[in-house]
């Protein structure tokens, strides 16, 4: 089991460092842009954080642009949730059917090693992905605020970081169970999962009628403006997302288990 868990984590190791330079590089790049933007922003945060649904859906009229925490909790905190999520989703959709589709499954399932060892491996390899990027990215930020010679915000801080890879975890849960139910790599499906999820936060933010129903999103949790702000409310999102994520994983591993693997 540890052996197989060494390996899915090498395999993707590639991956997993371009993922997360490419995201926390674009994170770190927009901290330091606040200081030649500086000036510009301090003009157009009154305009910004006053322009409705708009100013609601970005989080500019909770957490004023013209401020460093502001500036990241908008750009950064954007970036880094969206990019993340599609990492997740893409590395948990394959995570199982990609033995399947690639016929891998017939040399590793001969091994004297049950099948839910395997499951077991292979989740908790994506887990320690999850956390390395999230390291990753988070390290590049702090270097941002450094560079710039300014305070990290550091309770906010981490309570997003640790917040994001907690939606991660949920994308990858639900990525995990399509892939438990694929004989083939559902690539575009995971991406196109997560991208659904933060339209669906973004959408919730600008229509009335939904904000009371965007706990059930796996942004909710980690939006970047109202943690920063010390705004948030949180209890029902965390609930929802940890009974999500346990079901999916419970169906994923029952599913994977029992199922006859195309050979």
């Amino acid at each position: 089991m540890t052996a197989i868990l060494r390996h899915e984590f090498r395999l993707n190791l590639k991956s997993l460092l371009i993922w997360a330079l490419s995201v926390g590089g674009m994170g770190f790049l927009c901290i330091l842009m606040y200081t030649s933007m500086e000036g510009e922003v301090a003009d157009m945060a009154d305009m910004f954080s006053n322009m409705g649904a708009f100013s609601d859906a970005f989080g500019m009229s909770t957490l004023s642009i013209a401020t460093l925490s502001g500036f990241f909790a908008t750009e950064v905190g954007t970036v880094h949730g969206l990019g993340s999520a599609m990492f997740a989703a893409i590395m948990a959709t394959v995570l199982l059917s990609k033995e399947e589709d690639a016929h891998t499954g017939e040399f590793l399932y001969s091994l004297p090693v049950s099948r839910s060892r395997i499951v077991i491996a292979k989740g908790l390899a994506l887990l320690l992905h999850l956390i390395a990027f999230t390291l990753i990215c988070g390290a590049l930020y702090v270097l941002g605020f450094a560079a710039l010679k300014e305070d990290v915000p550091w309770d906010g801080f981490l309570t997003l970081m640790g917040r994001m890879l907690f939606m991660n975890l949920e994308i990858s849960a639900i990525a995990i169970l399509i892939s438990a139910c694929s004989a083939k790599n559902r690539i575009g499906l995971g991406l196109g999962l997560s991208l659904m999820f933060y339209a669906y936060d973004l959408i919730g933010r600008v229509i009335p009628d939904m904000k009371d129903y965007l706990f059930l999103g796996p942004f909710a949790a980690a939006n970047a403006s109202e943690i920063l702000s010390g705004k948030d409310e949180p209890a029902k999102a965390l609930i929802t997302a940890a009974v999500i994520s346990l079901a999916a994983l419970v169906s994923a591993f029952m599913i994977y288990t029992q199922k006859d693997l195309a050979s």
